[in-house]
């Protein structure tokens, strides 16, 4: 049995869903996840974040809290996004383990059990492959795995389509997962960076219960290119490479105003005057790569990535008889 909300010192699970106009979904996704978890007979806190709704999401956060002591509502001052919620849910997490999910019911709390299992059977980090449904649309299905396409080909971190941010993390990734300080962060490009040992679980996402989704074209744009440019820097290369090969013109170019020059193929005054531009864009163009190099130097700084990563689960989850974990191995198999 869940402890109460005060008490939460040190749950064993703590459930992180963000919220954006879910009015009608709140208590329904709260009851059908609390009857997931009621059966596991472990302690658990359920984190419902409200990223600034403006309808009454907020409300029935607060109702549910009422009627269930496990859960824990956390309103955002305005709607900062989807990761900024989904970031502050889990710096208020306390559970050894945390599984973040949407409430919209497209992610099926019925899978926590195999999360659970995975993560007692070693897995630092469970992941889940979501594959849509009929329902969904072609236009859905293409941009998306076309945008995984691209994330993984500009970044350094492999991405398969149809990850999403329902998944289990350990509370030793999540430590190092907070650590870093981007200002647009993208915890599954984060997560897909640490690389921790880890399993993927498929799921078939479910339909919406109610209301539509709050991702417009522009958002999910806006989404796409925050993505890519937190994990690479190879647009600010591309462009390097694009200096350099104009230098290289602008030298050729030169080359061939002198030759004019002493070939006396020239009018007076053009071979110095384009000599001298051709001469000075080459300058100006390899200075640019210059400072692009530096500029991506810095711009992987400022983001407080750590230089490397110690796994140390076994340093900091020591097994004793009483613990969920040795729990979940033993009952592992009624999952």
């Amino acid at each position: 049995m869940p402890k109460e909300s005060g008490d939460m010192e040190s749950a064993t699970l703590s459930v992180v869903v963000p919220m954006y106009n879910e009015e009608e979904n709140v208590k329904y996704f709260v009851k059908r996840l609390v009857h997931v978890l009621e059966p596991l007979a472990l302690e658990y806190e359920i984190l419902l974040v409200d990223d600034g709704s403006n309808d009454g999401t907020w409300r029935e956060i607060r109702a549910a809290a009422k009627e269930f002591p496990s859960l824990r509502g956390i309103r955002l001052a305005r709607n900062f996004g989807h990761q900024a919620a989904l970031l502050a849910g889990l710096h208020q997490a306390k559970g050894r383990a945390i599984v973040s999910m949407d409430g919209d019911m497209q992610h099926p709390p019925e899978l926590i059990p195999a999360l659970l299992k995975a993560w007692a059977g070693g897995a630092a980090v469970v992941s889940t492959l979501r594959t849509y449904n009929e329902s969904t649309s072609f236009f859905k299905k293409a941009t998306s795995s076309l945008y995984y396409r691209i994330f993984s080909f500009l970044s350094d971190v492999h991405m398969e389509a149809g990850q999403s941010d329902f998944r289990l993390i350990d509370r030793s990734v999540m430590k190092h997962l907070l650590s870093i300080q981007q200002s647009d962060l993208f915890l599954r490009g984060v997560v897909g960076w640490l690389n921790y040992p880890g399993v993927t679980i498929p799921f078939i996402a479910e339909d919406r219960r109610y209301g539509k989704s709050k991702y417009s074209l522009s958002k999910m744009f806006r989404f796409a290119r925050s993505g890519i440019l937190a994990f690479s820097t190879k647009p600010l290369q591309v462009g390097i490479m694009v200096g350099l090969m104009t230098s290289a013109l602008s030298f050729l170019d030169l080359f061939y105003i002198l030759v004019q020059y002493f070939r006396g193929h020239t009018v007076q005054g053009w071979a110095s005057t384009l000599g001298l531009l051709s001469f000075l864009f080459g300058i100006l163009f390899i200075m640019l790569g210059i400072v692009g190099t530096y500029l991506g130097r810095i711009y992987i700084m400022l983001q407080h990535r750590p230089k490397y990563v110690i796994d140390n689960r076994d340093d900091s989850i020591q097994p004793n008889p009483d613990s969920f974990l040795n729990h979940i191995k033993a009952h592992a198999a009624n999952f």
